[in-house]
C-alpha cells in the first residue's frame, strides 16, 4: 500500500522513504490502512509547505504585475492546501483513535478534493503572460499535486478503515412534506434563529456597517478586519441599506462570520475588477470568502466590469460549509466562482453571460433564479463551467428546484475540466435554452469523461429529444440515481439536522 501512495511520482524512492519514515514515527508495529493513509497525508503536508517556500522565491524575480499577482495567488492557494491537508490529518488521527465520527468520509473527500484543485487555480493565474514563469511554478507544484491525487485515490479505494463509512442509507429518496426542509448541521440553533429574524427587530449584531455613518463602521472591510480571527462562535456583521464600493477579501482566519443585509438591491457591494485590468480571475472578486462557516443573507454582490472586460467575479467562495440565503450575484463572465469546498445557495439570483457559475466546489443551488444577459457579439451564453479535474474529487454543481430565465440563446454548461460534473433537477427552463442543451469546450474534449445530467426538468427549454448525444451526458430516469446529487448526499447529508425556519430540501421533491 505504501507503493500505491507513490505511484506516478517522479521521485518514487524518495516518496516511499518519506512515507515509511512517517509511518515509523506513528505506528511502527501497526501498519494498517488508516496508518498508511495518515503517513501519506503527513508526507504530502510537508511537501505542500516546502512548495510554498519554493514559490515564494519567485517573488524576488523581475516579473510583470500579472505574474506578481499570480505568485501571490499561488502562495495563498497553497496555504489553503496546507490547511485542508492539516484538517484531513486531524480527521485521520481521530479515526485511528477510535472516534466514531460518521461525517468523516464527507469531510475527507471535500478537503482532499479542494487541496488538489488549488494547484490548478495557481497555474490558471498565469493566463495572459508569456508562460515562462508558469513552467517553473508548475515544476515546483508537480510533486505535491501528484501526492494529493494519490492520497485522494487511495482513500477512495479503502474499505477497511476502523469503522464502516456511512453510505447514505438513512436519507429518503423522495420527501415533499415540510418536515423535509432543514438547515445544515453547521448552522447552529442560534444561527437558525438569526436567519429567521429581521435585523431591524432587535437582532444582536456584533458590528453595524452603514454607508451614511450611522453605524460603527462605514465600510464592510473595516468591520471584517475588526472581527476576531479563528472564531468558533458566530460573529454577525449587519450591513445597512446602501451601496458599498469596495473589494472585500475575507481570509481563511475569518471564520464563522455572518453578513446580514437589508435585502437584495438594498444592501449592495459593488466593484469592477476584471481580467483586462491585469487582475487574475481569482483576484477579480468583489467579495471573496475563505474562512470556514461563512453565511450571508439579504445582500447583492455585484461586478460591473461588463462583457467587454472578460472575467469579472462578483462572489468567490472557498469557505467550507458556507450558506447564502436570498442573495443576488450579478456580473457578466464568471459571476459566481464556487471555487472549492461545500457550499449551499437558497433563493438566490445569479446573473451573467459566459460560464457565470464556475469553479470546483461541491455546490447545491436550490430555489434559485438564473438570469442570462447580453454577451459580446459571437459569444455563446453558457451558465455553468464546472472544473472537476480528477474522477475521485467529490465536487460538482447540483441545481435543483430552480428557474432558468434566459433572455438570450443559452446553454446549460460546458466542460471546463476533464471530469466536469453538473446536474439540473426539477428546474424550469425557459424557451431560449437551446435544444441541444450543452456546449463543447473545444472539439471532443471531455465529452466521454464529464458527467452531465438532467432529471425531471420542465418548461419549453427542457425538452430532451434534441439534447447532445455525448457519452458523458445522462437523462436521469431513476430517482435513486438523481438523489445522489441532493443535499442529503452530495454535500454530506448525514450532517443535516432537522429544524424549522428557512427551507432546505434534503432530498427530491415529488
Amino acid at each position: 500500500m505504501v507503493m500505491q501512495t507513490c505511484t506516478e511520482i517522479e521521485d518514487q524512492n524518495s516518496c516511499r522513504t518519506n512515507v515509511q519514515a512517517e509511518l515509523k514515527t506513528m505506528a511502527p508495529d501497526n501498519q494498517n490502512s488508516a496508518s498508511i493513509l495518515t503517513a501519506a497525508i503527513r508526507h504530502t503536508l510537508n511537501e505542500a509547505r516546502a512548495a510554498i517556500q519554493k514559490i515564494t522565491k519567485f517573488s524576488s524575480l523581475s516579473i510583470s504585475y500579472r505574474e506578481q499577482l499570480a505568485i501571490e495567488d499561488c502562495k495563498e492557494l497553497l496555504d489553503f492546501s496546507v490547511s485542508e491537508l492539516a484538517w484531513s490529518l486531524g480527521e485521520m488521527n481521530k479515526i485511528r483513535g477510535g472516534d466514531n465520527n460518521e461525517h468523516y468520509e464527507g469531510n475527507l473527500k471535500a478537503w482532499l478534493s479542494a487541496a488538489l484543485s488549488n494547484q490548478d487555480t495557481c497555474l490558471e493565474g498565469f493566463e495572459g503572460t508569456d508562460r515562462r514563469l508558469e513552467d517553473f511554478v508548475r515544476g515546483s507544484l508537480k510533486q505535491v499535486t501528484q501526492l494529493i491525487g494519490n492520497v485522494l485515490a487511495l482513500y477512495t479505494q479503502l474499505h477497511n478503515l476502523p469503522f464502516k463509512p456511512p453510505r447514505d442509507h438513512g436519507t429518503p429518496v423522495n420527501k415533499s412534506s415540510s418536515s423535509d426542509d432543514h438547515l445544515p448541521a453547521w448552522i447552529s440553533e442560534g444561527d437558525q434563529e438569526l436567519l429567521r429574524s429581521n435585523p431591524q427587530s432587535g437582532m444582536h449584531a456584533h458590528a453595524i456597517v452603514a454607508a451614511d455613518g450611522s453605524g460603527k463602521y462605514r465600510t464592510i472591510t473595516e468591520a471584517v478586519n475588526a472581527a476576531p480571527n479563528y472564531s468558533s462562535k458566530r460573529y454577525i456583521i449587519y450591513v445597512k441599506k446602501g451601496v458599498y464600493r469596495e473589494n472585500i477579501d475575507m481570509k481563511k482566519k475569518k471564520t464563522n462570520i455572518m453578513f446580514v443585509g437589508d435585502g437584495i438591491g438594498q444592501t449592495v457591494v459593488t466593484a469592477r475588477r476584471n481580467f483586462m485590468q491585469g487582475w487574475t480571475t481569482f483576484r477579480t472578486a468583489t467579495v471573496a470568502v475563505s474562512g470556514k462557516g461563512f453565511i450571508a443573507r439579504d445582500m447583492t454582490f455585484r461586478n460591473t466590469a461588463g462583457p467587454e472586460n472578460h472575467q469579472g467575479v462578483a462572489l468567490r467562495v472557498d469557505s467550507d460549509q458556507s450558506a447564502f440565503f436570498r442573495c443576488s450575484m450579478e456580473g457578466y463572465q464568471d459571476t459566481l466562482y464556487a471555487h472549492s469546498l461545500r457550499q449551499f445557495y437558497r433563493e438566490c439570483s445569479i446573473y451573467g453571460t459566459i460560464d457565470f457559475i464556475f469553479g470546483n466546489g461541491a455546490a447545491v443551488l436550490q430555489n434559485c433564479r438564473i438570469y442570462t444577459r447580453v454577451p459580446l457579439p459571437l459569444q455563446k451564453v453558457t451558465i455553468t463551467a464546472q472544473g472537476r479535474k480528477n474522477p475521485h474529487q467529490s465536487t460538482g454543481f447540483a441545481i435543483q428546484d430552480s428557474y432558468i430565465l434566459a433572455t438570450q440563446p443559452t446553454y446549460l454548461g460546458r466542460p471546463w475540466k476533464q471530469y466536469s460534473r453538473t446536474v439540473f433537477m426539477n428546474t424550469y427552463m425557459s424557451g431560449l435554452v437551446q435544444p441541444r442543451g450543452w456546449l463543447e469546450w473545444y472539439g471532443n474534449f471531455a465529452l466521454g469523461t464529464l458527467w452531465y445530467g438532467e432529471y425531471k426538468n420542465y418548461g419549453p427549454g427542457a425538452l430532451l429529444p434534441g439534447r447532445v448525444k455525448w457519452p458523458g451526458y445522462h437523462i436521469i430516469k431513476d430517482a435513486a440515481a438523481a438523489s445522489f446529487f441532493t443535499v442529503g448526499r452530495f454535500i454530506d447529508g448525514r450532517a443535516w439536522l432537522p429544524s424549522t425556519g428557512v427551507k432546505f430540501t434534503v432530498g427530491l421533491r415529488n
